[in-house]
C-alpha cells in the first residue's frame, strides 16, 4: 500500500491556507487511500527564536486541529515528531551524505536568515540544516508521496536526491518519495497581500484566516480582502492576484472551478461576500469539533501516544538498515549468562 507523509509546524496558529492546501485533503482523501502519517513537526519550531510555553501549547493544538478536521486514529497515524527518536537518529545520518552547498540553496534558509539578520539576531545552525531532519522525516517511514504546498517542493526534492545519493553509496535503503499537490488553493494567499503566503508564524494580521476565527471575524477579515484596480471580475494571477487569491478560496470551499466562477460576478463586492459565508461554513465543523476535543484532553494524549508507538515501530527497522549500511556497529546485546558449572 502507498505510504504517505506529512507534517505541520507548531509556529503560529493554524491558518485557512493550512487547511485548504493540506489539512482537509489528508483527512478527505490521503489518509483513506494510503497508509498515512501527519505529524506535528515540533522540532523544526526550534529552528528560531521561540517561546517554550508557546511551542508545547500550539503543538497540542496543532494535533487536536489534526483530529477536528477529520484524521482519524483509527484510519491513519497522528503524532509529534518529538516523541519518536527516530526523526534525528536519521538526520544525523543524512548531514553526513548532505552538502553544505546544498543547504544554502534552500529559498527558505534564505528568506529566513535574511530575515533574522535585518532584525539584528543571530541564525542558528539549525536553521541551515533542518532541510535534512524533514528529508528524515520523510526518508524514515518508507514514503512514497509527501503531499505538501508548493513552497515545499524544494525540501521534498532534497530527500530525493538524499535517498538517491544514500542508496548509491550504501545500497539500496530508503524508498525515494515524490511531492503530491491538490490542484486548487494549493498555495492560499494573504488577504491584504495577495503575492505573499498566508503564514502561520506570523502572530496576528488582518489578511490571515485562523481556523479558530469566531465566524464574524472571518467575515471582517475577506470583506476587508485587497482586491485590484478595475472592476471586472477576471481570474489571473499575474494582474488580479487579489481577486485570483478570492476565486482560489471560493473555489477550495465549494467545489468550483476559479476561471468559471469568475464568469458569475459583476462586483468585488458580491464576491468577497459570497467568499466569506463560504469559508466559515467550511471551517464550521472543525471549530464545532475542536471544542468537544478540548473538553476531553485524555483522548488526544491517547492518541498522541498510540500515534508515537506506531509510528515509532514503523521507522524503526528503516533507521536501523541505514545505520548499518552507512558503517555503524549494532549494539552490542547483552551476553547470556553462562550456565552454571561450566
Amino acid at each position: 500500500m502507498t505510504r504517505v507523509f506529512s507534517g505541520i509546524k507548531p509556529t503560529g496558529h493554524m491558518t485557512l491556507g493550512n487547511y485548504l492546501g493540506a489539512v482537509r485533503r489528508w483527512a478527505e482523501v490521503d489518509q483513506y487511500r494510503a497508509d498515512s502519517l501527519f505529524c506535528i513537526v515540533d522540532l523544526h519550531a526550534l529552528t528560531v527564536d521561540h517561546d517554550p510555553a508557546r511551542v508545547r501549547r500550539l503543538s497540542r493544538q496543532g494535533a487536536t486541529l489534526l483530529l477536528a478536521a477529520g484524521l482519524d486514529p483509527e484510519v491513519c497515524t497522528v503524532y509529534l515528531q518529538s516523541h519518536v527518536d527516530e526523526h534525528t537518529r536519521l538526520s544525523y545520518l543524512l548531514e553526513c551524505v548532505a552538502t553544505d552547498g546544498e543547504m544554502r540553496r534552500m529559498i527558505q534558509y534564505k528568506e529566513k536568515s535574511a530575515r533574522e539578520r535585518e532584525r539584528g539576531g543571530s541564525v542558528r545552525l539549525s536553521l541551515l540544516t533542518y532541510p535534512v531532519l524533514m528529508a528524515a522525516d520523510i526518508l524514515a517511514f518508507g514514503t512514497d508521496e509527501v503531499p505538501v504546498g508548493d513552497d515545499q517542493v524544494q525540501h521534498v526534492e532534497l530527500a530525493r536526491d538524499l535517498a538517491v545519493r544514500f542508496n548509491q553509496r550504501y545500497g539500496h535503503t530508503f524508498v525515494v518519495p515524490k511531492a503530491t499537490g491538490p490542484e486548487v488553493a494549493a498555495r492560499v494567499m494573504n488577504l491584504q497581500d495577495p503575492t505573499s503566503k498566508m503564514g502561520k508564524s506570523e502572530d496576528s494580521g488582518p489578511g490571515i484566516v485562523y481556523l479558530l476565527d469566531e465566524p464574524d471575524v472571518v467575515r471582517r477579515k475577506v470583506m476587508r480582502a485587497v482586491t485590484d484596480s478595475g472592476r471586472e471580475v477576471v481570474y489571473d494571477r499575474e494582474t488580479r492576484p487579489g481577486v485570483a487569491n478570492l476565486l482560489d478560496i471560493l473555489a477550495a470551499c465549494t467545489g468550483g472551478e476559479p476561471a468559471a466562477l469568475a464568469g458569475a460576478y459583476q462586483s468585488y463586492g458580491a464576491l468577497k461576500k459570497d467568499t466569506a459565508e463560504a469559508v466559515v461554513e467550511v471551517l464550521r465543523p472543525v471549530r464545532d469539533r475542536h471544542r468537544e476535543l478540548c473538553a476531553d484532553p485524555s483522548h488526544v494524549d491517547g492518541v498522541l501516544r498510540e500515534g508515537a508507538e506506531r509510528a515509532r515501530a514503523m521507522a524503526r527497522p528503516t533507521v536501523d538498515a541505514a545505520y548499518r549500511a552507512i558503517g555503524l556497529l549494532p549494539p552490542v546485546s547483552r551476553a547470556a549468562p553462562i550456565a552454571a558449572g561450566r
